[in-house]
């Protein structure tokens, strides 16, 4: 209920619908790694990024602060609120990461889609 308010109040908001308007500014552009996906994608793309993907991806980058692995959490969490089915592969692929906390969010993801029964 929390995100759909949120969303509608961003939609809803009259500094939002007078001011708001898009970037042109090259500098706050999205990422080519980031650009036109959407949540679920995106997760599924960054729980299967190597290190040197990431590297690559997000040099220069803000998003190197949260490191591979908090991403990689990250990841996991929107598939376990978002998720189906139809990501389940690439979960069950995570709890084998190297990294203990990508691991156990993947646990959890995964018992999150299937105490959802979640079709694809």
């Amino acid at each position: 209920m929390k995100r759909v308010c949120r969303q509608i109040s961003q939609e809803v908001c009259p500094w939002n619908k007078s001011f708001a308007r898009e970037l042109t500014e090259p500098t706050f552009a999205a990422r080519e790694v980031l650009r036109g996906r959407d949540a679920r994608t995106l997760a599924r793309e960054l729980l299967a990024m190597t290190q040197e993907e990431f590297g690559r991806a997000f040099k220069g980058s803000a998003m190197k602060r949260a490191k591979r692995r908090g991403l990689k959490r990250n990841a996991a969490v929107v598939l376990g609120n978002a998720g189906t089915t139809e990501d389940v592969a690439v979960l069950q692929k995570a709890l084998d990461d190297s990294e203990p906390l990508v691991r156990e969010h993947a646990a959890w993801a995964l018992d999150s889609i299937r105490a959802r029964g979640s079709a694809g």
